[in-house]
């Protein structure tokens, strides 16, 4: 087999892409949308916790 190579093949290469056009409504509008995201995420964190003011005088059951 003396056509037969042997380690990695190397990956096809693929087009670039074209830059994108972004304006400044789009660049605004994404980084209101991760601050959201961002929001959304410590709520959630926190969420999970549970209350955080349980503490207090304890009551024993006896009299």
């Amino acid at each position: 087999m003396s056509g037969h190579k042997g380690g990695k093949k190397e990956p096809l290469k693929q087009r670039k892409k074209p830059a994108k056009e972004t304006d400044e409504d789009d660049t605004a509008f994404k980084q209101k949308q991760k601050e959201e995201q961002k929001l959304e995420e410590l709520k959630a964190k926190a969420a999970g916790k549970g209350p955080l003011a349980t503490g207090g005088i304890k009551k024993s059951g006896k009299k």
